[in-house]
């Protein structure tokens, strides 16, 4: 798996896969929820569902705008009737409206709902990256510490060190994000997220 500098541009990767692939997503989900047996059952009709979903969604999200509640309303519908990977992914665009807004709670909430409509493993690690970054800033370090644990994979394990030592620091840990930290800048990260987390260490010591 690639590695990312920072989970926005994850979801920046993901969103132009999905916009991008017409048919061949529609292989990607049936072998990214391990139904690779069952895929000839994959039939028109389903290919023309995904197609649907995918013109609805760059619709929806494309005129999204948080000023405009019509908009985020438009998106939260299309979250909450499309429970596939779209719908995550619509959930994950108003997650971020909301934090611009500072509107927190209603931001864990779409976060959460996301991770019940997808079962791709990379697209729940994006989203609960996301949720725990939301949990430290509503200073729920035990929750992000929580939803952190959940992440798997070699591709989020610099992220995932870097929000574990954000979490730790607020619950006072200094030793602990530390060690998060000096971690984080021994993997394969990209240099700049290296640079980041070893100028949080040094930040400790002064």
């Amino acid at each position: 798996m690639e590695v990312y500098e920072n989970e926005n541009d994850q979801m920046e990767a993901v969103k132009r896969f999905f916009a991008e692939n017409g048919k061949a997503l529609v292989v990607g989900v049936v072998l990214g929820i391990g139904a690779l047996v069952g895929w000839r059952y994959w039939n028109g009709h389903q290919d023309d569902s995904m197609r649907e979903a995918s013109l609805a969604y760059q619709n929806v999200t494309s005129a999204v705008k948080a000023d405009q509640p019509q908009t985020l309303e438009a998106v939260e519908k299309f979250a909450a009737n499309n429970k596939n990977t779209y719908g995550a992914l619509a959930a994950l665009e108003l997650a971020q409206q909301f934090v611009d807004k500072n509107e927190l709670d209603k931001a864990a909430t779409q976060l959460q709902n996301g991770l019940s409509s997808t079962k791709d493993a990379n697209m729940q690690a994006l989203i609960n990256l996301r949720l725990a970054r939301v949990q430290i800033q509503q200073k729920q370090a035990d929750a992000a510490l929580k939803t952190l644990d959940s992440v798997k994979g070699e591709g989020w394990v610099a992220m995932v060190a870097d929000l574990r030592g954000e979490a730790l620091l607020s619950k006072g840990d200094k030793q602990g994000a530390r060690d998060a930290w000096s971690k984080g800048s021994q993997t394969n990260a990209s240099p700049a997220l290296r640079e980041m987390m070893q100028m949080k260490i040094n930040n400790l010591s002064s």
